[in-house]
């Protein structure tokens, strides 16, 4: 039986309308669930990156390379291997904050390299940049405070060294 991971694709494309959808259309016709989505402006208007996070098998991996690449304005795709690139995550947390556990809040985002970017009397909104692994650990630590809200962006991946998706 195959085994089912989480993968991450790099993609290149063209900068203009209907492309995100088009790339969209072929993970939901398939039947396939995106579990994060993140595209861009590049360096260069003209091209846009998207970085897709799929769960699947190797199979539907090189499948979904396959027919994205078959898209006329996809440039180039592929699979951002852990090893050879950087992916990082942004997220955004509002947790309760009480006065009087607010420097426990305070501990646990120095430990984790988080900040505070806005308080109220009752809230703190935290702000944490890092891989997807370290921001759910910081999820589950902060969880028994209690959560309020909150926000992910995806995954963002750059291949390091002299790799690129140009």
């Amino acid at each position: 039986m195959a085994e089912i991971k989480r993968y991450t694709i790099g993609a290149l494309a063209a900068n203009k309308s209907g492309v995100l959808s088009r790339i969209t259309g072929l993970f939901t016709r398939r039947g396939y669930n995106i579990e994060s989505l993140t595209a861009c402006d590049t360096e260069n208007p003209e091209y846009s990156r998207m970085t897709i996070v799929l769960k699947g098998d190797e199979y539907t991996l090189y499948q979904m390379i396959k027919q994205m690449d078959k898209l006329e304005d996809v440039i180039k795709v592929g699979c951002a291997d852990e090893f050879d690139s950087v992916c990082r995550e942004l997220m955004l947390a509002k947790v309760s904050a009480k006065p009087e556990i607010r420097s426990q809040l305070i501990e646990i985002c120095e430990i984790y390299k988080a900040k505070v970017v806005d308080f109220s009397r009752e809230t703190l909104i935290l702000e944490i940049t890092g891989t997807p692994s370290k921001l759910n650990a910081f999820v589950k630590i902060i969880e028994p405070y209690g959560i309020l809200e909150m926000q992910r962006t995806g995954v963002i991946a750059l291949a390091r060294g002299e790799n690129t998706l140009k």
